[in-house]
């Protein structure tokens, strides 16, 4: 193997096999039919479904085998023929050698970003000489579809909740190093699933940007919109109370008390956030709102911009009350997209610096491929029955 060959090794090394399996499982397999299909398309003389004239065989459905690999088992579908048979040779030879190409074509792919050149010469490691850069640009290309597909599928049902996010990766841009804003958007839906909404890479979270962003999602089918958790970035803010009017914004607990320690000296911040705290522990939103002023008051001597913020935030860190109480305690943070923000950058991390926001988008939306599919197959967010409640009597918005 080349040189390629333990890079990819120090890439899976650091990436650790057992947490990421899932993904390179299912990469493989995508990887490893779309060379099969190239294969058969060269031998038969004519893609799938195509007409030609220089057809020379049929297809005849597929035989599935079971292809053990580091990453797990994964279920293969081989193209069978009406005259002679198939079989792809690179699937005979060690293990080893195929598993380490055709995770070298993903590496490349995803994290590199689509470079003809380099993916035709893994493959043709494999022994597959006459793929030429046509039939590698396809290969690759699919696997950017598949991403893509997933980015601009329409969304169906109603998402009383919306969570959103932003992460700051580092990209190559115009011969520079630069930060850009990965949005990601995730819905309850109303039978109470999580579901990855979308994601968008930007030069920034300006409003602009966060509402075109969001104009996507509704354009793609979002609806039903009740509440929309985030922190306060402005831009952001902006956006919501434009493209989701009439849904309530509930400010993110966590990131507003980190907001209102900055006013706070190191030796009390720990007594100021148990006061704090003590808001939303009550039982209700009245005695919730009680609890603020007699905080509020207690803060203003001391820390008055801390007390300022508090009275200033009050109706958006309690927007959560208004809506079923076994919902609480997951929308009053952001925790939710928090978590899933600490798994995209332990992939992006390893890669530190995208060569293009292409690449960056195809590795990031893998993932959220392999989230979003274990998520409607999972544990529900909510109960249906608490979902079906606030669907048929919805909280009021105060005015």
């Amino acid at each position: 193997m080349t040189v390629q060959s333990i890079n990819l090794l120090e890439y899976l090394h650091k990436l650790s096999l057992e947490a990421d399996a899932d993904f390179l499982r299912e990469s493989l397999k995508v990887v490893t039919h779309l060379l099969m299909e190239a294969e058969v398309a060269e031998r038969v003389g004519a893609q799938k479904y195509e007409r030609s004239a220089e057809r020379s065989n049929q297809r005849n459905g597929y035989r599935e085998r079971r292809w053990e690999t580091r990453v797990g088992e994964i279920e293969l579908k081989i193209p069978k023929l009406r005259r002679g048979s198939y079989y792809p040779e690179w699937l005979l030879e060690p293990r080893r050698r195929s598993e380490q190409a055709l995770l070298n074509v993903i590496q490349t792919a995803y994290v590199q970003g689509i470079s003809t050149r380099k993916v035709e010469r893994l493959v043709k490691e494999l022994g597959l000489e006459k793929m030429d850069k046509s039939k590698v640009s396809r290969i690759t290309q699919g696997l950017q579809e598949e991403v893509e597909g997933f980015r601009s599928r329409p969304l169906e049902g109603e998402f009383p909740y919306v969570f959103l996010d932003a992460l700051y990766p580092k990209v190559r841009v115009n011969h520079r190093v630069v930060s850009v804003a990965l949005v990601i958007a995730v819905g309850i839906r109303e039978d109470g699933r999580r579901v990855i909404l979308g994601l968008a890479v930007g030069a920034a979270e300006s409003a602009a940007f966060w509402s075109e962003f969001l104009r996507n999602l509704v354009a793609r089918g979002l609806s039903g919109v009740q509440l929309v958790v985030s922190d306060a970035h402005e831009g952001l803010r902006q956006a919501i109370d434009q493209v989701f009017y009439g849904a309530t914004w509930q400010r993110c607990r966590v990131h507003f008390m980190r907001n209102l320690l900055a006013h706070v000296p190191r030796k009390d911040k720990k007594a100021v956030a148990a006061w704090v705290r003590t808001i939303f522990a009550q039982p209700d939103l009245e005695s919730a709102q009680a609890q603020l002023t007699k905080v509020r008051e207690e803060l203003a001597d001391q820390w008055p911009k801390a007390a300022d913020l508090l009275e200033q935030a009050a109706d958006d860190i309690l927007a959560f009350m208004h809506f079923p109480e076994e919902h609480w305690k997951r929308l009053a943070t952001n925790n939710l997209v928090e978590r899933l923000n600490r798994e995209v950058r332990r992939r992006t991390d390893v890669v530190q610096v995208f060569p293009d926001e292409g690449s960056l988008i195809r590795l990031v939306g893998a993932l959220l491929i392999e989230v979003d599919t274990e998520w409607a197959v999972g544990r529900r967010y909510f109960s249906e029955g608490s979902m079906r409640a606030l669907l048929e009597k919805p909280p009021k918005k105060e005015t």
